[in-house]
């Protein structure tokens, strides 16, 4: 060998090898609610399918770490020495809003546990950044010709555009080395850097904050450091709103993912690049138990994932679910030590197989169907030479009564079709984005067919494209025909479609209807309309309002309203939204929600009257419904009401919590929630009975 190829081999043998990956972390927060600004993790096998670890909750506590109590924003580096660095935005925005002045540095040898410091950029460095208001999305990089670890992110002065700085960490990744550079020039805020090194370039991806110009966008430089040159347009493939772009290669190719956080609907989009500048959205192919915000994916070695699923795994992350068609796929309920399978009525017990999804490599036992009348079947799961034994019980359940995330259902009855209608808020939209609204059908209250999209605010509304929500109808006979009229919420605005079915088209009628607050109302919004028939009189009146309940009689032709009619009829500092009026033995009764929808304590009260447009009587006792944590049900509220005339039974239909997840996703319980059925029962002098909710619902109707 010559002594050129001795340095060589020299060389190479000294640089340091890369670990044998076999799976992925993603560390993430998940929203800007209390407790919710902290870091969490999941796990993949292949890139594309991410399991939370620890339940979906923290594996670091915000209050130990921050000086403000929440972090958010995690981005975890891999270090050349084999450390881990990770650094957070030091951020509670539930009492600083969207200002801050820190953030956190941490550093690890396992990933499990993390020494910390917080640097306060305008208490570190007062001469020239004592006036910064915000330090946002920190990342951290190796430079390799510096042979240093390298700092960059967003810092606002004043009321000035967000800009992105970078600066070196010291030796012991406790502080700066000198104060902040700016690192990208552009015109205009910059913010949520986050830099790859590919083939001799650095791409620096970033999300623009131009009015009117907000996107994930690219700039490349020969240099870590200096000279980015922005590219033209956006690398994101999505018109919603974006921000947290981050980028990992896949273990073992030559392919990237390019993923970024969609927060304005409540999930990441993932695209595959293999140049870094072209992207394919491969959505389809993704799947998490979670919803993240803004955060970073590093791959793992099979010692550290062992490590972290020693510490954090649970029994679902073996099993991730059943194949079985008769399962309520979201309402699984997996523990360490039982796994209950809800089933659509009317399923055949004596011989069901649960058909149990697995991550990979774990062996199911025993296989096949098995009789579950008699109670739970024990089941074994094995991996890596470890097994978990667990009773499995399969529970035929009602409630929720639709398959998927829906609210505030609107229940009508048609006496031409001789069957029940379902008119819900289109529901799993983060912060309430949903756009359309869909219809059900059902002949016994208990088996609902979806009968498909009848409004799409995109599509067949002028006036508003956002926030569908809270939907109402009513059947009219007119002469030997029918009408149906659907009210609706869009826009924080109240519009009116009409059609020839239950189940449409519908036409809308060009115009917002309630677009105004009542004389005297100040706050609330114009928003959970509720349509009511009075038999007494035969006139219609329509009810509305967040934070304020409105009435006013509805013309003739249902279409629009006589405004000198209008009243407010706010019964009570409990009442919230979602009014509810009806009739019974010669009463009117008016229900409505209290405290918020994203609560466990949503709840519904009532009242009653003589009269549709009031005054209120307010029982003593006038709790309708609420949680039953003792089953696990949260957030029961925003109701309709319906009468079976041939039993002359009456029911509440209201949504809950998804169960059994609900109650651990903070804000998000209030957007991914479910529609249930229950028995609604008065006492002989007509007050209505406390309703137990049920997760059997009427299976034994």
């Amino acid at each position: 060998m010559t002594l050129t190829g001795l340095a060589i081999f020299f060389l190479a043998s000294c640089q340091p090898t890369e670990p044998d990956y076999s799976a992925y972390l993603f560390a993430y927060f998940t929203g800007n609610g209390p407790g919710e600004e902290q870091v969490h993790y999941a796990i993949s096998k292949d890139g594309y399918h991410y399991q939370a670890l620890n339940d979906n909750r923290p594996v670091i506590d915000s209050k130990t770490i921050s000086e403000s109590g929440g972090v958010r924003d995690p981005h975890i580096l891999r270090g050349q020495d084999g450390q881990f660095y990770m650094v957070v935005t030091d951020l509670y925005v539930p009492e600083m809003g969207w200002q801050n002045t820190a953030m956190v540095l941490l550093k690890s040898s396992d990933l499990v546990n993390w020494t910390h410091t917080v640097i306060d950029i305008p208490a570190t460095y007062p001469d020239n950044f004592g006036d910064v208001n915000r330090v946002w999305a920190p990342q951290t990089i190796y430079d390799p010709e510096a042979k240093k670890y390298m700092l960059y992110w967003s810092m606002r002065h004043n009321q000035d555009a967000d800009i992105i700085y970078y600066a070196y960490a010291n030796a012991d990744f406790t502080g700066l080395e000198s104060e902040p550079k700016q690192l990208l020039f552009k015109k205009g805020a910059c913010i949520d850097g986050d830099i790859v090194l590919k083939d001799g370039k650095c791409y620096l991806f970033f999300k623009n904050e131009d009015e009117g110009a907000k996107g994930i966008m690219l700039a490349i430089s020969d240099q870590i450091n200096e000279g980015y040159e922005v590219q033209e347009g956006f690398v994101d493939q999505t018109d919603d709103a974006v921000e947290g772009s981050g980028t990992f290669k896949l273990i073992g190719t030559d392919q990237y993912i390019l993923m970024y956080d969609l927060y304005t609907a409540g999930k990441y989009q993932f695209c595959v690049t293999d140049d870094l500048q072209n992207f394919q959205v491969i959505d389809e192919d993704i799947s998490m138990d979670f919803h993240p915000r803004h955060g970073s994916v590093i791959p793992i070695t099979r010692k550290e994932q062992e490590r972290l699923l020693d510490k954090w795994g649970k029994l679902s992350m073996l099993v991730l679910g059943s194949e079985n068609e008769q399962v309520r796929q979201n309402n699984i309920e997996i523990e360490e030590e039982q796994i209950v399978l809800p089933v659509a009525p009317g399923t055949d017990l004596s011989g069901f197989d649960p058909d149990f999804t697995v991550s990979e490599g774990v062996e199911v036992t025993p296989p096949g169907a098995q009789d579950f009348s008699g109670g739970p079947v024990s089941y074994t799961f094995t991996a890596d030479g470890k097994t978990r034994t667990v009773a499995v019980s399969v529970a035929g359940r009602a409630n929720p009564v639709l398959a998927g995330y829906y609210a505030d259902p609107e229940i009508i009855y048609s006496e031409r079709e001789k069957k029940y209608f379902l008119y819900p808020t289109s529901d799993g939209f983060n912060g309430w984005s949903g756009k359309y609204f869909e219809v059900f059908a059902s002949d016994d209250l208990v088996n609902w067919s979806n009968e498909g999209k009848i409004i799409d605010l995109t599509k067949d509304v002028s006036w508003a494209d956002r926030n569908a929500w809270a939907p109402c109808a009513i059947e009219k006979k007119v002469g030997d025909s029918y009408k149906y009229y659907y009210y609706f919420t869009a826009a924080q605005k109240i519009g009116v479609a009409v059609a020839d079915n239950p189940i449409g088209p519908f036409k809308d009628s060009g115009q917002a209807l309630i677009n105004f607050k009542p004389d005297g109302v100040e706050g609330g919004q114009e928003i959970d309309p509720d349509v009511f028939h009075d038999p007494q009189s035969g006139k219609d009146y329509l009810y509305w309002g967040n934070g304020y309940m409105a009435v006013a009689e509805l013309n003739e032709d249902m279409v629009s309203i006589k405004k000198e009619t209008i009243r407010v009829l706010t019964p009570d500092r409990t009442y919230r939204e979602g009014t509810e009026v009806f009739y019974r033995d010669g009463k009117y009764y008016f229900l409505w929600s209290e405290d918020d929808t994203r609560s466990p304590n949503y709840r519904v009260r009532y009242a009653t009257a003589d009269s549709p447009l009031g005054p209120l009587n307010i029982p003593e006792n006038n709790l309708v419904i609420e949680k039953d944590p003792d089953q696990g049900i949260y957030g029961t509220g925003h109701n309709s009401v319906i009468h079976d005339q041939a039993n002359d039974q009456w029911y509440i239909v209201y949504h809950r919590f998804n169960k059994p997840k609900g109650i651990d996703m903070g804000d998000a319980a209030g957007f991914n929630r479910e529609v249930c059925i229950d028995k609604l029962t008065f006492d002989a002098a007509g007050a209505i009975q406390e309703v137990q909710p049920t997760l059997e619902g009427l299976l034994s109707e």
